[in-house]
């Protein structure tokens, strides 16, 4: 199954580091990072986890669910998080899949054979609290992902949802935004106060409107 931005994302139950997860249940009204590992016992994957259980405090702010998964049978998982604990200096502190029959796997299209035909790539989804898929990122094996930027786009896709605004190049929270070209000057009056600078027609710049 190839998931696309906008598809629902599919739900399932499977073993986890903190029992037996529904996902749809699991995220309730939240938001939701899945992201995948290509095996248990891997230096890259166990950086990984170790910085996402320092951010777990930043996801938790953003009312965000994270849980990773790895194709290892849970005996293995239950191991590999304390090498993760010793090595990263940060509490294991969210669940882990143990995707051995590559159900999930399957369902979101985490084995890339021309990849690898066993394992899975560094998938990572961003799904919404209405389970739509609002962000895929890929990244091979050989790759460590950046975490911080997984928050910049959260940061992002919240903000945007809230408000008729776009996020510029490389912008971070508190950054002044880009007001939609689909909203006419007089209703952008009404909802930005603060005003805005037009370098053209199309490109409205405002100050971030919830701060």
């Amino acid at each position: 199954m190839t998931l696309r931005l906008g598809d629902t994302a599919p739900d399932f139950s499977q073993d986890s580091t903190e029992g037996t997860i529904n996902f749809y249940d699991f995220v309730g009204d939240s938001w939701a990072v899945l992201f995948s590992h290509p095996k248990d016992f891997t230096p890259v994957c166990t950086t990984e986890l170790g910085y996402v259980g320092k951010l777990k405090p930043e996801f938790d702010k953003r009312n965000v669910k994270v849980l990773g998964l790895s194709v290892d049978p849970l005996s293995d998982h239950t191991q590999w998080v304390g090498d993760i604990e010793e090595t990263q200096g940060h509490q294991f502190n969210f669940p882990l899949l143990a995707d051995a029959d590559r159900k999930v796997s399957n369902l979101y299209d985490m084995i890339h054979p021309n990849a690898n035909d066993t394992l899975t790539v560094r998938s990572v989804f961003v799904i919404d609290p209405s389970k739509k898929v609002r962000l895929i990122i890929t990244y091979p094996a050989s790759t460590g992902r950046n975490f911080d930027e997984i928050l910049r786009v959260i940061d992002s896709l919240q903000l945007t949802d809230g408000y008729k605004v776009a996020t510029p190049v490389n912008w971070k929270d508190g950054d002044d935004v880009i007001i939609v070209p689909a909203l006419s000057d007089e209703d952008a009056k009404e909802r930005f106060p603060k005003g805005w600078v037009a370098h053209k027609p199309y490109l409205r710049v405002t100050p971030q409107p919830n701060k």
